[in-house]
């Protein structure tokens, strides 16, 4: 018969490597069972993992589309808050107007308020969200309206250059000559001077085949059309003009506010639709999300049991190996003949 011998750094060499193997596949445990999915992919689900791969792919679209859309829903909600203190703010001049029309209190009072209009309405538009200016259009990070109580304003050069050519004292022909002029102001190529915003509004994707405005111009029309009121009011009030002037004045003013209310009004609904639509997309695609979420963990899925169980046989295992190692590395010929 033939006699072996088995030297003793064989014997640890293999348990060594037997420890290096364990360690590595203990890692491999640990990580399963933290994020309850198998390590390799690749390795455990072969030719599946492309179905694993696309369904990643679906739930990370889905995810930065209503990330997207929580920022398209702030800047709606911001929009709606300021639409609706802007129509406070018409209300509120449309009741002085009607006032002043009924010939209660002098000009001073309806010129106050008028250019309280303008200052808030400024305030309004110029609203910045995030670093972006709300009614600006496209143009995000350009501050849209221009301020008219400002001298060196183009818009306040511009109208009191018209305002210069009216006669002093103006009739009520002159007046309604000066407002059909000044319109143009408004309603024309020359509102550049009032506003930097674009009409073109955001469009943003809300969902894989939706798109929607989520935003609001400050061209629209209740703009333009309160702007021109407090305008007329605030500038004309302050020269010297007869009874009949002044009521064909206040009644130009009086049409541009309701105007002015009825478009916000509108535009309210609008942003309204649009936020309902951001809303039901948002539930419409997390149900999505937790459909392919539940079919990735039927594909990657562990049992945590069975993984835990595996991870402490592991541990357990690691640990006879490294005392075992530690007698074999003691054991020398010198030992055993002394």
């Amino acid at each position: 018969m033939k006699v072996s011998f088995v030297s003793s750094q064989a014997i640890s060499k293999a348990l060594q490597y037997q420890t290096q193997r364990m360690s590595s596949e203990l890692t491999k445990s640990q990580k399963e069972v933290q994020t309850l999915r198998v390590a390799d992919v690749g390795l455990a689900l072969g030719a599946r993992a492309g179905v694993s791969a696309s369904l990643h792919r679906e739930v990370s679209r889905l995810n930065g589309l209503m990330d997207t859309n929580q920022l398209a829903a702030s800047r709606l909600d911001s929009t709606q808050v300021a639409l609706r203190d802007m129509t406070s703010l018409a209300d509120g001049f449309l009741s002085a107007l009607t006032t002043a029309s009924a010939n209660v209190g002098d000009n001073r009072i309806i010129e106050d308020q008028a250019k309280a209009v303008l200052s808030t309405m400024t305030a309004i538009l110029n609203t910045n969200l995030n670093g972006e200016y709300l009614f600006a259009g496209i143009n995000t990070d350009v501050k849209p309206f221009n301020d008219f109580l400002d001298p060196n304003s183009l818009n306040r050069l511009e109208f009191e250059t018209a305002l210069g050519a009216l006669p002093n004292p103006a009739t009520a022909s002159d007046v309604t000559d000066f407002l059909n002029t000044i319109d143009s102001h408004f309603n024309g190529a020359d509102w550049v001077n009032w506003s930097k915003a674009t009409d073109n509004e955001i469009t943003s994707r809300i969902t894989l085949t939706e798109n929607a405005k989520t935003s609001v111009s400050g061209n629209i029309k209740g703009i333009k059309e309160l702007a021109k009121a407090a305008a007329t009011v605030a500038m004309l009030t302050q020269k010297p003009i007869d009874g009949e002037a002044r009521e064909i004045l206040l009644e130009q003013a009086l049409s541009s506010v309701g105007i002015a209310v009825t478009d916000f009004s509108r535009q309210q609904g609008y942003v309204g639709v649009t936020q309902q639509r951001i809303e039901r997309a948002n539930e419409r695609m997390s149900m999505q999300i937790d459909l392919f979420e539940k079919s990735i963990h039927d594909l990657e899925g562990i049992d945590p049991y069975e993984a835990s169980s595996r991870v402490t046989g592991l541990m357990t295992q690691i640990e006879i190996s490294y005392s075992l190692t530690a007698r074999m590395q003691q054991m020398s010929l010198l030992k055993y003949l002394s």
